[in-house]
């Protein structure tokens, strides 16, 4: 397999601002990129809490290749202040919790706090930045590196400013996480929930349709996805896979042809209330689907499982 590009060589303190699970995946991956990490989250118990990730997830980094010579995953160094995690850093990685109020506080702070030319990424799955950024002075380095859950393994980042962001800070971010090895999208626009949620959350609209309907168990709903169009999204995206599927005439030739029951099936979607019934339902079908595995044993097979399909699919990989 062909090693990863190192990182961008201007950015080699990065800031990991919140420690909860993508904060401690993010610090991971950064630390194995052979950049200097300093964490801030002040909640109790989180810096001992980020290192236990930082050791889970080294086994599945180095398996994908991620980990360059001389990484250590005990170099973390953990800043009792937002003050002390922002000094001298080239990068912030923000990880806070999903509250807009919150966060355009956090910005403010490490806006006045961080020299102007010092990007800000937020982690934020869902919230605008032209809103996260609404207090800052410095707006036009601010932006969204929406990254997709475990960050340490999954390739997509997806990127998007705000009304006051630069198309320099948007560069400088698609470039540095593109020399991480990771897979960075721009938006040209922002959406709530960017693309990827929003992907996600249709699909599971219907999946939760399907069990409120009882037209399958939870776990064989699951299957539906994970043996059928799963394997062939990790390969293609939709509009890709409807290509092939139309033959020798491609997208146009499944349109012409499909098109039609296509839309009966979409008009047929349902749109389900999840009543306390309903979700009680689904916690237990998942837990029945689960067995007797933990959640961090589900989490560790889904992180090596993961890890040998990304290695598989590495550009320069011995597969070809």
């Amino acid at each position: 397999m062909a090693p990863l590009s190192p990182a961008v060589p201007t950015i080699q303190r990065v800031a990991v601002i919140g420690g909860g699970t993508i904060g401690a995946s993010w610090a991971a991956l950064f630390l194995a990129r052979g950049l200097a990490v300093t964490l801030h989250d002040p909640a109790p118990g989180a810096a001992e809490r980020v290192r236990e990730g930082i050791t889970r997830a080294w086994p599945a980094l180095a398996q994908t290749g991620r980990v360059v010579a001389g990484a250590d995953p005990g170099a973390l160094v953990v800043a009792a202040t937002l003050e002390a995690a922002l000094e001298q850093a080239d990068f912030v990685q923000e990880n806070a919790p999903e509250r807009e109020a919150f966060k355009i506080a956090l910005f403010q702070q490490m806006d006045a706090l961080l020299p102007p030319d010092v990007l800000i990424a937020s982690s934020s799955s869902g919230l605008l930045m032209s809103r996260l950024q609404s207090a800052c002075a410095h707006p036009q380095r601010c932006l969204i590196g929406h990254p997709f859950n475990p960050p340490h393994l999954i390739p997509l980042v997806e990127v998007v400013g705000g009304e006051q962001t630069s198309a320099e800070a948007i560069e400088r971010a698609m470039a540095f996480y593109r020399h991480l090895g990771k897979h960075p999208i721009r938006l040209n626009k922002e959406v709530p929930g960017h693309i990827a949620n929003r992907l996600q959350a249709a699909l599971w609209r219907e999946a939760v349709h399907l069990a409120a309907e009882n037209v399958a168990s939870v776990a064989d709903i699951d299957a539906a996805v994970a043996q059928g169009p799963g394997l062939r999204w990790a390969l293609f995206g939709p509009h890709m896979t409807f290509h092939l599927g139309g033959g020798e005439g491609g997208l146009q030739h499944f349109m012409d042809h499909l098109l039609v029951p296509m839309q009966a099936w979409w008009d047929d979607l349902g749109q389900p209330e999840l009543t306390p019934e309903l979700q009680q339902r689904l916690v237990d079908g998942v837990t029945a689907e689960a067995g007797n595995r933990s959640l961090q044993a589900l989490a560790t097979e889904r992180d090596t499982q993961l890890g040998a399909i990304i290695a598989h699919l590495q550009p320069g990989d011995s597969k070809a």
